[in-house]
């Protein structure tokens, strides 16, 4: 029997070429209950979209960021407060700043293609 899954997407985005929205699609089709966060965004890929993870009703299992290094770092203490099982930092989320601050706060990132991580093609 599979565990029920949950999943928040910060930096969402209604653009399907974009990972972001990729990675709504993906997990979707994977069975994951899935949170996109996209600041001003009524819903993505027909599921409701939510400002930030401090307005989700529960807690996550897994937290992936999709947002520039620049944007990330200033998301990183919701993230932490959050406090997801997993949190995975995309191809192109990462720097050496936004790495540090992320073990500083006590997650630890997985760098990983969260996409590939559930046996998907961001393709």
């Amino acid at each position: 029997m599979n565990e029920h899954r949950s999943v928040a997407v910060v930096g969402a985005s209604t653009d399907r070429a974009k990972f972001g929205n990729k990675a709504v699609r993906a997990y979707q089709r994977q069975g994951w209950d899935v949170y996109p966060i996209h600041p001003s965004a009524a819903d993505i890929e027909g599921v409701p979209a939510w400002r930030s993870l401090n307005e989700l009703p529960s807690r996550v299992d897994r937290v992936v960021l999709y947002l520039p290094p620049t944007v990330g770092v200033n998301v990183l203490p919701e993230i932490a407060q959050a406090a997801p099982h997993e949190f995975y930092v995309n191809p192109g989320a990462e720097s050496v700043e936004l790495i540090e601050e992320a073990r500083r706060l006590g997650l630890e990132p997985i760098l990983a293609c969260s996409i590939v991580a559930i046996g998907e093609s961001p393709d």
